[in-house]
């Protein structure tokens, strides 16, 4: 699954508009233009995101220091600054997992050289092809503890295609000790997240691909069989902040977690 397929720059791509929204350089005046009009019905998106990209390198620390050594990170977009093999421990190891053949291609270029770093070209919903991937056989080691990122993905992933199922695939695969890491967009029926998410999702769903919100229960669901680590589901700025003393951030309708396999 991990040959290249035709670029489309007239279609929107979530990998590059995320990229856009850091900061990056790998992105068409189409992914510009969705990101503009789902940002006009949601100021606070690039903030999210920005704030999703801290969280992702705060959780992969907290694994780092439980001893997770290896780390397999599902649908991990085009690189921009402060990748997982970046903010892990010296040689740890880690497969980069997308669809998108632009992020692919990227995070080829960025790795070349880098014998303990790997990309596949997958669907993280093609649980088996992704499992048996020669990079993943070849960097992953499935006996020892093994960190599943699943960071601002799932929320692309609809009821249809049992997202709970997918992520219960991923947690038979990994040895006790394993942690799932995930962020996931916040619905408003949670009755603390921003009313804008509802609008932006379905701008977001007509745009560029279909989204799918989901609330804090809902979110907790992902983590069965695993156990949640403190402080549990929570808003992306709540999770174990740099400064948890400081001011309180502002609150992101973006839900995050992580959880440890027993």
């Amino acid at each position: 699954m991990d040959h290249p397929v035709p670029i489309d720059p007239t279609r929107p791509s979530p990998a590059r508009i995320y990229d856009y929204h850091l900061g990056g350089a790998h992105n068409y005046a189409v992914d510009r233009r969705a990101a503009e009009r789902v940002t006009a019905i949601m100021p606070e998106l690039p903030l999210i995101i920005r704030a999703n990209r801290a969280f992702l390198h705060r959780a992969v620390r907290s694994l780092v220091d439980a001893g997770i050594r290896q780390f397999l990170d599902l649908g991990s977009g085009i690189p921009t600054v402060g990748n997982v093999h970046q903010v892990a421990a010296p040689g740890s190891r880690v497969v980069y997992v997308d669809v998108d053949s632009v992020a692919v291609a990227h995070a080829q270029s960025l790795l070349a050289g880098h014998d303990d770093a790997g990309v596949v070209r997958a669907d993280l919903r093609d649980v088996p092809s992704v499992l048996g991937a020669p990079e993943v056989r070849r960097l992953i080691d499935f006996a020892r503890p093994v960190g599943v990122l699943m960071v601002a993905v799932l929320h692309f992933v609809p009821d249809r295609d049992d997202p709970a199922g997918i992520v219960a695939a991923y947690r038979d695969a990994v040895a006790p000790g394993s942690y799932l890491v995930v962020s996931h967009g916040a619905a408003s029926e949670d009755e603390r997240a921003p009313v804008t998410a509802d609008a932006a999702a379905d701008a977001y769903s007509r745009s560029v691909s279909e989204f799918t919100l989901r609330t804090r229960s809902q979110v907790a669901g992902l983590f069965a069989g695993f156990e949640l680590i403190d402080p549990g589901v929570v808003y992306v700025n709540e999770w174990r902040p740099d400064d948890p003393g400081g001011e309180p951030a502002r609150r992101l309708a973006q839900l995050v977690g992580a959880g440890r396999k027993p």
